[in-house]
This record gives structure tokens, C-alpha cells and sequence, in this order.
């Protein structure tokens, strides 16, 4: 099966992603959005975080750059599991708004995770 680096999608309205269906079981283990390093949002499978983003975090208390990763993934992160029905999860108000993403997104895989922004976008 080949692997999916690329989706577009609209939003329902009740802000809800769905993920395709080929992409579903990365997802199985829960869902975690964050803002990113620009102007649009991470999308990772749970495991994914756990295993490569929160060791990342853990740095030494006193290093400027880990407290500034902390606060950037950190500051409106969700966690939720995704709809096993529909494959859909909430995308919430405040990251939406960080992002500029009104109703169409794009979903581009960069390794292991997902970057979520406007179709306009080109980063």
C-alpha cells in the first residue's frame, strides 16, 4: 500500500478533521495537535510524541532554546483519540485561529508527523 504525504480536507462545522482512511491506524494510539514552528499546526500520531517529541522536551531546565521548544509545542496542545467510526478529531478554536486556517487545509507529512495549514500557504 503506498504511503499518503499528502491530503486536502474541509472542516465540518464543528471543526472536525477527518483523517483518510489510509492514514487511520498511524492514528490508532491517540492524536495530538500543537502549534508548529511557523504559522501552522503539528499533527502527530500519540506515539509519535511519546516517543521522539517529549524526550526532545526534556532538555535541561536552564537551556533557553528547550524552554522556548517547551512553551511553542506546549501552548494550546490537544490530545484526543480519534473517532474510530468517521476517523475524525476536533481541531479546537484557538489553534484554528493560530493558523489562519478557516475551513480548507492541507496536511503535508514531514517525517513522522503531519503539518496542518491554508491551502494558500507555501512554506
Amino acid at each position: 500500500m503506498a504511503t499518503v504525504d499528502y491530503f486536502e480536507r474541509k472542516l465540518d462545522d464543528k471543526r472536525r478533521l477527518t483523517i483518510p482512511a489510509e492514514l487511520r491506524s498511524e492514528f490508532a494510539s491517540g492524536v495530538v495537535l500543537t502549534r508548529g514552528f511557523g504559522q501552522y499546526l503539528h499533527l502527530y500520531p500519540q506515539h509519535v510524541w511519546d516517543r521522539e517529541v517529549e524526550p526532545a522536551l526534556g532538555g535541561s531546565i536552564l537551556d533557553e532554546k528547550v524552554a522556548d521548544l517547551n512553551v511553542k509545542f506546549r501552548r494550546g496542545k490537544t490530545d484526543a483519540d480519534l473517532d474510530q467510526k468517521q476517523g475524525r478529531v476536533t481541531i479546537e478554536q484557538h489553534l484554528l485561529e493560530y493558523s489562519g486556517i478557516d475551513r480548507e487545509l492541507v496536511a503535508v507529512r514531514a517525517g513522522a508527523y503531519f503539518r496542518i495549514m491554508r491551502p494558500e500557504a507555501d512554506y
